[in-house]
């Protein structure tokens, strides 16, 4: 009995004999190894030499584990005062305490862990990383994650607040003081709205105000993996957790198709699964930028309560989209060109800021 392979081998022999060419041998191309990420990803550095995005790429490059990478690279900005929306110095909740959301996804393994309303750990990414290696879970929250982290030999903090985050929480307190809260129907929006006039002074970037870094790659075998990191809306009640932490909602990743996460209103994913509606639109052939605009349809229109549209009757909040195939092609969009503007790659070429693309023309 002829196996397959010398079955091939003399039919490919006896074509030659013949006159005929031999069959072609298709293989699968390389990906190009790319790292895409929300703007965090390439503004800050903490001092040191390489941004996200570049740490990140290097490592990839270098053979190392892709989500080992991009978790290396998120620990910049982490890590980062000056990034007052993720880790050390973001700002904190409505009582002053910084509690921090994070999750990962590992393609090849099909393994993911989270953490949300952690506190007291600088870096939360790696506690997320640290539940899908070491546990058969895919979220611990609060004081169980903070128990955990502790466990295993992580740092526990007694305040992540730094003199900026605690100077703007002080300006925030003094902006709701209590002769505000006299109209019983704008109890609800009077944090947010105390919020969002920080932003508009210039005393917040917008991206801040929301935190988060989604950071996804992949490497030269077409391995795919992601991680978002945050503390979460700004002022928010204790307690609270937003897309970051929850699987198809501000991260999603399967290693045959791609992945998608997000930046911005957690409420409008979490509703929507948008990280993993976007995914699926991947599987059924859309573009990454095609996809992306998909979910951020699906958002605007899912949004129909009046509190959360402008006068236009569109969405009064942005959100954004990174999102990466298996083919190592990307896209960043948004619902406005408005606030954060842009995104990170870092290819063979280097880091770079491109614009995202936004569904919807204006402002919030």
């Amino acid at each position: 009995m002829i196996n397959r392979r010398d079955f091939v081998k003399s039919t490919a022999a006896a074509g030659l004999a013949a006159g005929f060419p031999a069959p072609a041998l298709y293989l699968p191309h390389a990906v190009k190894p790319v790292v895409i990420s929300d703007y965090s990803g390439i503004g800050f550095k903490n001092g040191g030499p390489r941004c996200a995005v570049e740490e990140a790429f290097l490592r990839i490059t270098r053979g190392e584990d892709v989500l080992d990478a991009l978790i290396a690279g998120v620990n910049i900005p982490e890590l980062d005062p000056l990034e007052t929306g993720i880790g050390y110095g973001a700002l904190p909740n409505a009582d002053g305490v910084v509690q921090l959301d994070a999750s990962c996804m590992h393609g090849p393994r099909k393994r993911a862990g989270a953490v949300a309303a952690i506190e007291g750990v600088r870096t939360p990414s790696l506690v997320a990383k640290a539940v899908a290696d070491q546990t058969d879970h895919h979220l611990i929250v609060g004081k169980g994650a903070q128990e955990f982290a502790r466990a295993i030999g992580f740092t526990i903090e007694a305040d992540l607040n730094t003199p900026n985050s605690r100077r703007l929480y002080l300006e925030w307190k003094r902006r709701i003081d209590p002769e505000h809260w006299l109209d019983p129907n704008r109890r609800g929006q009077v944090s947010l709205d105390a919020g969002l006039s920080m932003v508009r002074d210039g005393l917040i970037p917008e991206g801040s105000f929301y935190g988060t870094i989604n950071c996804d790659g992949i490497n030269a075998n077409g391995d795919i993996c992601g991680v978002t990191t945050t503390s979460g809306l700004a002022w928010k009640i204790p307690g609270r957790a937003g897309d970051s932490p929850i699987l198809g909602a501000g991260l999603y990743v399967d290693n045959d198709v791609g992945a998608a996460g997000s930046t911005g209103r957690g409420e409008a994913n979490l509703y929507n699964l948008s990280s993993f509606l976007v995914v699926e639109s991947l599987r059924r052939g859309m573009s990454p930028k095609d996809a992306g605009m998909e979910a951020l349809k699906r958002i605007r229109a899912n949004t129909i309560e009046k509190r959360l549209l402008n006068a236009r009757g569109l969405p009064n909040f942005n959100i954004r989209f990174f999102v990466l195939n298996k083919a190592g092609q990307y896209a960043g969009v948004s619902m406005y060109a408005a606030g954060e503007k842009t995104f990170a790659v870092c290819t063979e070429n280097g880091a770079a800021e491109l614009p995202l693309e936004p569904l919807l023309q204006g402002e919030p």
